[in-house]
């Protein structure tokens, strides 16, 4: 049977499909934008959307559609988690389905996702990593004059 952990590595996956297809993410299918983290979250909560009985849809239907309400609510996302662990413990075979579509297949695995415009991901140790405007070094780099701007 999945294990608790198993199941937590799937947030993020989770999170980022829930961002790009809001409450079509059980029955829509790949978008162009769809990011590769999107897809995975995508292709898990359709798998076992597809596995579980009627009860089990609509246990699943209402977990998106209140992790869709509330973006940022660990609790809703978790509510979300616990129905998937409920189709595994239904559904054993189901497993090995999911563990298939996550990178690493279900094994340890580092994922990192950057949303929104301008975010900056990292994984791993990368040292500093400054962001935003005017962190640039020399002439033409950052406001103020001297820097690319001119002076009043």
């Amino acid at each position: 049977m999945a294990d608790a952990e198993f199941v937590q590595g799937m947030t993020p996956f989770l999170k980022e499909s829930l961002g790009v297809y809001g409450n079509d993410v059980l029955t829509g299918g790949a978008r162009a934008s769809e990011s590769p983290a999107a897809g995975v979250g995508r292709g898990l909560l359709q798998a076992t959307y597809r596995r579980v009985g009627q009860r089990g849809r609509e246990g699943l239907a209402d977990a998106v559609r209140e992790a869709v309400a509330e973006p940022g609510n660990e609790d809703a996302v978790g509510v979300l988690r616990q129905e998937i662990r409920r189709a595994l413990r239904q559904h054993p075979e189901l497993e090995g389905e999911l563990a298939a579509l996550l990178p690493g297949g279900g094994g340890p695995t580092t994922v990192v996702v950057a949303s929104g415009e301008r975010s900056v991901a990292a994984g791993g140790g990368i040292g500093i990593a400054i962001t935003g405007d005017g962190h640039g070094h020399g002439p033409g780099h950052g406001p103020g004059p001297g820097h690319g701007t001119p002076a009043p």
